[in-house]
Formats: C-alpha cells, structure tokens, sequence
C-alpha cells in the first residue's frame, strides 16, 4: 500500500502538472470504484483543479464551489500520467480523469479490487475522512509520546494504526521500527522516555529520507516505482537476507496477508519473535534465539 512518502511525490507531481489546470471529465471504468455520488462525479466536469492534498494515505482534489474527489489507493492502487488522450480500455484502468494536458489514469492491479473513489460536498463532508492520526512529522516530542502511550498496544500496531499516526504502513513501519533498535511486539506503555524519543526520531528520519529519495528518483517526471519493496530497504521484505546494521539474517513474523519484518539481533537481544502459526505447530521445538535457529540448521 502506498504510505506518506509515495502519496507525498503523487500528490506533488499532480500539484506541478495539473493544479490550474480544467478537468475536461471524469471517466469510470469500474461499478466498484465510486462509493458515493452525491455529488455526481459530473459536477467537476469543466472545473479547475484548485489544489491537492494529503489526508493519510488518501489524496484529496479539490474543486470549485467545495467540491471534492477522494482517492484512496488501498494496496495495488497506482496513479499513471499520460501525455494525450487516453482510451478507457485497458482492464487495469479504474478511472481516467481528463485534463488538457493528458490523462491520470487510476489503475489497479489483480482481481481484488480494494482502491475507493468518494464525491466529497463541503469541508464539514470532507473532514470524515480525517481519521484523527497525529503527523508525526510535525509533532513535538510530548505530542508523539502522548500519542503513542494513549492505547497500551504493540509498536507495529500503533505506528500503523491511522487513528493513532498518519500515513505509517506495513513496509515503512518495519524501516522505522529496525532504526529505532526496537522490538515491533514491544508494547507502547513499556517504553522508557528515551526509548520513546528514539523512536520518533526514527520516524521523522525514516520518512522524511525516503519522501526525498523517491522525490529525487522522479524528478520531474512521474513517479512509475511505487512499490512497498525497495532497494535500500533496512529490513522490510529482506527476509533470510543480512541485516545491513549486523549482518545477521532479516527474520519475519507472518500474520493474515501481512508479515512483519525484523532484525532479531538489533532489536530483540537475539531473541526470535513467535510466528503464531509455526510456534503453535512446533511448540516447544521453536527457537526461541537466533543460535537456536542456526544450531537446527546445522547438518546432523
């Protein structure tokens, strides 16, 4: 799922191109994509693109008269930009929308399809999609500190919870968590204060790295890489691959469609995290150190 720093370069590679520019129309390919039409999506039709923004991991367009479009991506949800027209044919294309210069295109890969496009009337309507996360780019240290300590819950689960930070997913909460030295299960009330500003400033230092390595790998064009996967990456889908910090292999902890990626040494003492579903099929037999683990790997 795209996080803040794809969102961020989307939303200032659309700001660059297309703000001042006039929607010629909107066009869906999708029954599933619209989730509400009041307004119609034909109210933006002929009206400038006064602005766009961030709120979360969603992008916000605003037009004329408070009336806006709402793009959320969910996982495989991309935006594409096309100099000219574009046909609405491609099976991918969730909806094109028309500007003079050329045609974003919202995509979706696979057969699940998850990204949601909302009609938004009035500021008052636009302000439900505010889930109430803290940025925390821009909070001071008792802000984030309050924030984090105010549900008693993993690490991994507040960062990513968008009710208690804003736009921090899967991948980039793994990156924060590894440069953080800290245990993705440790729980929020168990942090010294120090342990809690080491963690904030491996956000701010996580996400704001990466917002301008992404930013720089665009340019001026368009970002066509927006991946949860990349080259650099500390820990997050390394899995079995040496931690960069210590060389020790990248561990994982699979849970539903996701996993958790972690570096046992730098964050855990050495200590193995349960893998639910393997620690419950092998019970006493898992490992509960890394020397475990290599010891078992060991040929008898």
């Amino acid at each position: 799922m795209p996080e803040l720093p794809d969102v961020t370069i989307y939303q200032e590679r659309i700001e660059a191109l297309l703000v001042g520019d006039v929607l010629a129309e909107l066009r869906c390919n999708s029954p599933f994509l619209v989730r509400t039409v009041d307004p119609k999506p034909s109210v933006v039709h002929g009206q400038e693109l006064l602005a766009v923004r961030r709120i979360g991991k969603r992008l916000v367009f605003e037009f004329p008269m408070e009336h806006f479009v709402v793009l959320h991506l969910m996982i495989a949800g991309r935006l594409n930009w096309h100099r000219g027209e574009r046909k609405l044919g491609n099976k991918m294309d969730l909806c094109l929308f028309d500007f003079g210069e050329g045609t974003l295109a919202l995509t979706e890969a696979g057969s699940k399809k998850r990204a949601s496009l909302h009609m938004v009337r009035g500021r008052d309507g636009l302000a439900e999609f505010d889930r109430g996360g803290l940025e925390a780019l821009d909070a001071t240290p008792r802000q984030f500190a309050e924030r984090l300590r105010g549900e008693n819950r993993t690490l991994k689960r507040a960062l990513t919870d968008p009710t208690r930070f804003s736009g921090i997913g899967n991948a980039y909460s793994d990156e924060i968590l590894h440069r953080a030295r800290l245990s993705p299960v440790t729980l929020t009330t168990r942090l010294e204060d120090q342990e809690v500003e080491r963690l904030r400033l491996a956000v701010v230092a996580t996400m704001k790295e990466w917002t301008a390595r992404l930013r720089a790998e665009a340019g001026d064009g368009w970002p066509t890489k927006v991946t949860a996967f990349r080259d650099g990456m500390a820990v997050h889908g390394r899995y079995q691959q040496p931690c960069p910090a210590c060389g020790s292999a990248v561990q994982r902890i699979r849970y539903a469609d996701n996993e958790c990626n972690y570096c046992a040494t730098c964050q855990c003492n050495g200590r193995l995290l349960a893998d639910r579903g393997l620690s419950q099929l092998l019970k006493k037999d898992w490992p509960k150190t890394l020397a475990e683990l290599e010891e078992r790997r060991q040929p008898r």
